[in-house]
């Protein structure tokens, strides 16, 4: 509707087939919400704050289950034996990721799925071009 007005298709017309007038569905704007990108109006977002142009913007996706440094005793072959204190119970699976090769920051890592004594599942890694042990999630 050109007015803004939002009909409910039951209440628009009588049992007899006259037509009810009709109701606004809008709500109304608080009084102390800020007016709206273009000034107060009729339609003004009520109950929306408009943009802030000095804050930061979001320049892409937020990274999930961040790697973080953890410390881990292994046996020769490299499998773990204690994460972050935790003994290690079994190890689910390992695998080998080599990416990037054919770049100047190449990523090679052995992973290792495992459940620690405590009942938590894991999944370590060991950074093999520049070395170290970090945690995907848990």
């Amino acid at each position: 509707m050109s007015d803004g007005v939002v009909l409910d298709a039951r209440e628009a017309f009588r049992r007899d087939g006259t037509r009810r007038p009709a109701r606004d569905r809008r709500r109304p704007r608080r009084p102390d919400a800020a007016p709206g990108p273009t000034g107060p109006g009729p339609d003004d977002g009520a109950g929306v704050a408009p943009l802030d142009p000095s804050a930061p913007l979001v320049s892409g996706p937020r990274r999930l289950d961040e790697p973080r440094p953890v410390r881990v005793r292994a046996d020769r072959r490299g499998r773990p034996l204690v994460v972050d204190g935790r003994r290690v119970e079994a190890v689910r699976e390992s695998w080998l990721v080599e990416d990037r090769w054919w770049t100047e920051r190449p990523l090679r890592r052995r992973y290792w799925e495992v459940v620690t004594a405590d009942g938590r599942d894991l999944v370590v890694f060991r950074e093999l071009v520049v070395g170290g042990w970090f945690a995907q999630r848990g």
